[in-house]
């Protein structure tokens, strides 16, 4: 499933400069227009990146980004501190505060892409990576192939794309609408309830010779990829 960066910023048009030139490079875009509604997000959401804008109405990107680095949910979160200061104090501020970039205003385009994959690939080495491997199962991406202990294991298309999600961050519990927003998109309208179905369909094929359940089913919460499971 392709990253998704979440973007704080109260200025219309440079959401919508920042989503145009992400989505067409094929990123998932999430937007908040306050410091409130972008730490709800941040912890909803999960994205994988956050451009952070220093001035916002209610809270500063400054304090922002010190509680998402202070939260162990969204300690590792990297973020981008998109702002109108450029001295070097305001930089050094923006970078103690947990940023792991900083880019000044004005933009080009094509940098703030250039800086979001450097980051990304920093903090996310899997996403460069076209093979996961968790226990005995790999996937391989480029090939949409898996395999079991060296076995090839039949699956759907969306069967491929839940197990990508899971396999990006084992032992993680994702939540039926956090699996449909990745596996299905955004866009489309399914019940929570058919995870169930495709989730028991990729234990069936992941089960070959009756090897050890991998998927965990968290009551209430959700499932993830556990060999401890």
């Amino acid at each position: 499933m392709n990253p998704l960066v979440l973007i704080v910023e109260d200025e219309p048009a440079q959401v919508e400069v920042l989503r145009y030139n992400l989505e067409k490079k094929g990123y998932r875009t999430a937007v908040a227009d306050a410091g409130e509604e972008a730490l709800l997000l941040a912890e909803e959401e999960e994205p994988d990146l956050v451009i952070l804008d220093w001035m916002l109405p209610d809270i500063s990107g400054i304090e922002i980004c010190r509680r998402l680095k202070t939260q162990q949910k969204t300690r590792a979160l990297p973020v981008i501190m998109l702002t109108a200061r450029g001295e070097e104090e305001d930089r050094v501020r923006g970078l103690e505060s947990g940023a792991d970039d900083y880019v000044v205003k004005p933009y080009s385009p094509n940098e703030m892409i250039a800086r979001v994959q450097a980051v990304l690939r920093r903090s996310h080495p899997e996403m460069e990576s076209e093979i996961l491997r968790y226990a005995d199962i790999e996937m391989d991406l480029a090939r949409h192939r898996v395999s079991r202990n060296g076995k090839s294991v039949h699956l759907g298309p969306t069967e491929f794309r839940l197990l990508r999600v899971l396999m990006e961050r084992p032992a993680r519990v994702f939540s039926r609408e956090q699996l449909l927003d990745r596996a299905w998109g955004r866009d489309v309208y399914v019940e929570s309830r058919t995870v169930d179905v495709h989730i028991r369909r990729l234990r069936k094929a992941l089960n070959i010779d009756a090897s050890k359940d991998i998927i965990r089913t968290v009551r209430g919460s959700g499932y993830a990829i556990d060999e401890e499971s």
